[in-house]
């Protein structure tokens, strides 16, 4: 076989043809959502009562302006939740490939867990993990 017929398969194998199947299945999936979506806005009921246009708060009754300002320990929770919730996802392939990547990705783990303890004890010395409220 040479290399010129293993050129040529190769280019036919990835062409936008292959891909028709594929676009047929987002366009079908697209209009029966839209469909659906149709269908019950047309045939569902339509009864507006005030019980159902009162804004629904896990059955607690609602009390207060919904605007009024939140502390920002909230978010700084949020965010450090996802950030060290991110370090764990990048923990998983050293963990996978640990042996392969040897001494020196044992020594690359070492540097991004280091840089996260230090951001970590900025965190602390800064006082975002004090609750005063």
């Amino acid at each position: 076989m040479s290399w010129l017929s293993l050129l040529s398969d190769a280019s036919a194998s990835q062409s936008a043809a292959n891909y028709f199947p594929i676009g047929i299945q987002l366009i079908f999936a697209a209009g029966f959502v839209a469909l659906m979506l149709g269908v019950s806005a047309w045939v569902g009921p339509k009864r507006q009562t005030s019980d159902k246009l009162e804004n629904f708060a896990s059955g607690i009754e609602t009390h207060g302006n919904a605007r009024q300002p939140v502390a920002i320990k909230y978010f700084l929770v949020a965010i450090l939740f996802v950030l060290f919730d991110v370090e764990v996802i990048f923990f998983y392939p050293y963990a996978v490939n640990f042996r392969e990547l040897g001494w020196g990705g044992f020594g690359a783990v070492l540097m991004f867990v280091a840089f996260f303890m230090v951001g970590f004890i900025y965190i602390i010395k800064k006082g975002a993990l004090t609750w005063e409220d």
